[in-house]
């Protein structure tokens, strides 16, 4: 009997890894250029961590977390997200005190029991990244314009769409939830199970609720934006100029709240249209108050979290296809042992080179090229050799040139420069 992965978990196959990597260097590239270091905690944390951080009464911890007891009798919990464990390890190793500004970035699984279904694994990926130390409103921009970069810099920015809420502060917040309290204590008969179950304990959260039914009698709720105190418009409105100032687009969504609790002000979601009801690719927002809960210092907050199997979802269907550069043809043994150091130094240079490992012939060889979407093929046979010219063929245009054995170098650096 075949045993297979366990429901929700899935092997991350060749094809699927390289495009992986890719995501995951575009990523990091961005992070660089803004100061971000990189972290990596460990996938198994006390499940404190979570209840405490992400809040008692979400969806995550009373229903989704891996949660058990090890041998010493202690609870433990898989990591449902990043942020609470980043800010655990930055209170145990008193990170705060060495820089005035953190700002951090992670990559790596992330584990939930929900319903697998297309884009929502059990076991699912995340790029991560926060920052923390700052109040500004050009932190949040500046976490939001990222999470924006990556995703644009892998697919169209025409399929994607950014939208944004504020839910106030603990200032003002207070009297939206004694509002809206009231309000769905009128309203709970109508309203799904879990929306009656949240209104009691999470009222903010009736607002994720997926059911349109409910969607269409909480039409009438009052919302967060109409109790904003001064500070936290004020707030707002700036990082929507800064926004602007970037160039990213936006929508402003009163609607639009997250699943954890300790979000405060800013929060967004970025979406595609393309990905079914599992639309969100990347979401986050401000979260000032929960170094504070889990024992550190009163650190403000802000960070997000793109997911990476929604992302690899959108590119396949917009076929962002990850491409080789050249596919060397050799027609021969006399060609192979030829070919050989030109593929090394090729790869040397950053040029994906692939070349067949068999004997086979043109035909089977331009067949390889296309499936592995190479751009270019260099074909060099036993007139190639004696000639000391290679052909190169542009797969795209079907033209093919002459080139000089001393010219393929610099001449195939300069072709795939940047790429």
């Amino acid at each position: 009997m075949t045993i297979k992965a366990v429901r929700g978990f899935k092997d991350i196959l060749p094809d699927d890894s390289l495009r992986w990597v890719t995501a995951e260097d575009v990523a990091r590239g961005i992070f660089e250029t803004c100061g971000l270091k990189e972290i990596r905690t460990p996938i198994l944390e006390k499940t404190e961590v979570f209840a405490r951080g992400i809040g008692e009464h979400t969806d995550i911890v009373e229903k989704e977390m891996y949660t058990f007891t090890d041998r010493n009798g202690e609870s433990v919990t898989l990591r449902p997200e990043a942020t609470a464990g980043i800010i655990r390890a930055v209170i145990e190793h008193k990170l705060y005190g060495k820089a005035s500004m953190l700002k951090l970035f992670t990559m790596g699984p992330m584990f939930r029991h929900e319903r697998p279904q297309k884009g929502r694994l059990r076991q699912f990926h995340q790029i991560n990244c926060e920052y923390l130390g700052s109040q500004a409103p050009l932190a949040d921009a500046e976490v939001i314009w990222m999470a924006w970069k990556v995703l644009t810099s892998l697919v169209t920015s025409s399929e994607l769409l950014l939208q944004i809420n504020s839910l106030g502060c603990p200032k003002c917040r207070p009297l939206h939830r004694a509002d809206l309290q009231l309000c769905l204590k009128n309203l709970a008969p109508k309203l799904c199970p879990d929306c009656r179950r949240r209104a009691k304990s999470n009222p903010l959260r009736v607002f994720d609720c997926k059911n349109e039914e409910c969607k269409r009698i909480l039409a009438s709720a009052p919302l967060v934006k109409h109790y904003l105190c001064p500070e936290c418009s004020i707030h707002l409105g700036k990082v929507l100029d800064i926004l602007e100032a970037f160039g990213v687009p936006f929508v402003q969504n009163p609607y639009l709240v997250r699943g954890l609790d300790y979000y405060v002000r800013t929060t967004f979601e970025i979406v595609s249209p393309d990905l079914g009801a599992q639309s969100t690719v990347a979401a986050g927002g401000r979260y000032d108050g929960l170094v504070k809960a889990l024992g550190g210092p009163d650190l403000p907050g802000v960070g997000m979290a793109i997911g990476v199997e929604r992302l690899l979802l959108l590119m396949d269907i917009q076929e962002c296809r990850l491409e080789t550069n050249l596919f060397v043809a050799a027609l021969g043994n006399e060609a192979r042992e030829e070919v050989l150091p030109l593929v090394k130094e090729l790869r040397e240079e950053g040029i994906v080179v692939e070349m067949t490992y068999e004997e086979k012939g043109l035909k089977a060889q331009m067949k390889q090229a296309n499936r592995l979407g190479a751009s270019h093929v260099l074909i060099i046979g036993d007139k190639e050799i004696e000639e000391e010219k290679a052909v190169l063929r542009d797969m795209k245009t079907k033209e093919q040139q002459e080139i000089s054995f001393k010219e393929i170098i610099p001449l195939l650096k300069d072709l795939f420069a940047g790429e």
